[in-house]
Formats: C-alpha cells, sequence, structure tokens
C-alpha cells in the first residue's frame, strides 16, 4: 500500500508540473516566446532606443501642435488656487454699478472683466510682460474719468507685476485691452521675495 500511495504523488507531483507548464505556455507565446539569447535583447533594446529618438525627433510639428505642447507643460509647473479681487470706481462720470474684476483660475492665468461687459474674461496674458503664474491679484481704480485702473499680479516667483489701464466709458474688451494699458506689465521694483 505505501508503493502505492508514493507512485500516487509521484503522479500528482508530475501532473502539477505539466499542469503548470500548460498554464505558462500561452503567456509564453503571446510574450513571443522565451528568448535565451543575451544578445538578441540588446540588439531588441537598441532598436527601441533607435525608434523613440527617431520618434522625438520626428516629423515638424505645426505651431498649434507646439502652442498645445507648451499649454500642457505649462499646466503641469503651474497649479495655484484660484484668486479675485474688485475695483469700483466712485465717480460721476462712471455709470453706476460699474466694477473690474480680476481673478484667476488654476492654472494661473488672470483674467479681466468688466461689468459693463458682462460675461466676458480678458486673458491679461494678452498684455506684455505679463507673469506666467500668477498666485494673487489686487486691483484699484482712480476716481477720475478717463482714470486708471491699476492691475497687480503676483507671479509665483514672488515678484508683483502691475499694469495701468486707462479708463474710459467704453467698456474694455480683448480688443482694446492692449492699447487701454499702454507697455503692459512691468516689475514692481524691490518686491520683497
Amino acid at each position: 500500500m505505501t508503493k502505492l500511495a508514493w507512485a500516487a504523488r509521484g503522479i500528482s507531483a508530475v501532473s502539477g508540473a505539466v499542469l503548470l507548464g500548460a498554464l505558462m505556455a500561452p503567456s509564453a507565446v503571446a510574450g513571443g516566446g522565451a528568448d535565451h539569447d543575451p544578445q538578441h535583447k540588446k540588439k531588441g533594446s537598441h532598436s527601441a532606443k533607435a525608434a523613440m529618438q527617431h520618434k522625438q525627433a520626428g516629423p515638424a510639428r505645426s505651431e498649434d501642435d507646439r502652442h498645445d505642447e507648451r499649454q500642457d507643460e505649462h499646466k503641469k509647473k503651474c497649479s495655484t488656487a484660484r484668486d479675485i479681487s474688485t475695483a469700483a470706481p466712485d465717480y460721476i462720470n462712471f455709470d453706476p454699478g460699474v466694477i473690474f474684476h480680476v481673478a484667476t483660475d488654476r492654472h494661473g492665468h488672470a483674467f479681466l472683466n468688466d461689468s459693463r461687459n458682462p460675461g466676458v474674461w480678458i486673458n491679461l496674458g494678452i498684455l506684455a510682460n505679463a507673469p506666467q503664474c500668477v498666485t494673487d491679484t489686487a486691483a484699484s481704480v482712480t476716481e477720475s474719468n478717463p482714470g486708471y485702473l491699476y492691475v497687480n499680479l503676483l507671479g509665483k516667483d514672488g515678484v508683483i507685476h502691475q499694469a495701468r489701464c486707462t479708463t474710459s466709458n467704453t467698456p474694455f474688451t480683448p480688443a482694446n485691452l492692449a492699447a487701454a494699458c499702454g507697455t503692459g506689465f512691468s516689475p514692481v521694483q524691490d518686491t520683497p521675495v
């Protein structure tokens, strides 16, 4: 009886090994089979590296593709909390209820809204020298018409950038903002960082 038990155990072990081999064979076939040639692997990795370098060099990309890539890179580099500030002129020559809003999005872009132009948020990045990653905003307006709207943006690097935009009875729009703000943004000297 003991001989039969040993034989059964031996058959069981052989059956398990065969079954394990059968289960592993499909994955080896799907992966291209086992490769025991170390030189072949080096050739394969070298050709993969060459293909990657070729892909990086790739064909010439359009300006839109490069712009989209820069936008994606900017989103990765600049992630901030949202911020908003307002300024309201208290002067008889302005229509009642005029409010200037300056806000940021989570990607560090700053926007201006003139309440006389509801729903229109102007990307302040269209102005010269605008900071790339804005973490805070401030707005103030002088008490005259025409007067000035001061927009202050705090960059992620800790430097304050200020633009002075001439106000008038005409609401700010994307078409007239650059002209109204002249030279655009300039850094506030000796900003404590």
